[in-house]
């Protein structure tokens, strides 16, 4: 595994805010692969550091659940609840 490169404080709390108030989340971000992947209106259930790294664990629409390290993201948006 590629050494972890942080995220900003600002987008980690960001992230943390999403978990805490089940935001919906559009979520874009490169797999182990390094293949850029979007997913919408997926919902953030936990941050987490482990393994040297800090991990996102989510939920997609479709009910799988998907574990992200951090700095693979490429980018993420909040979603209107209703949206």
């Amino acid at each position: 595994m590629a050494d972890y490169n942080p995220i900003s404080c600002d987008d980690h709390d960001r992230l943390e805010l999403a978990v805490m108030h089940a935001t919906p989340l559009q979520l874009t971000y490169r797999d182990e692969a390094g293949r850029l992947q979007t997913e919408t209106h997926v919902r953030a259930t936990n941050v987490q550091t482990k393994d040297g790294a800090e991990w996102l664990t989510f939920h997609l629409s479709s009910g799988e659940t998907r574990t992200l390290r951090l700095d693979w993201i490429v980018s993420f948006e909040e979603l209107n609840s209703g949206a």
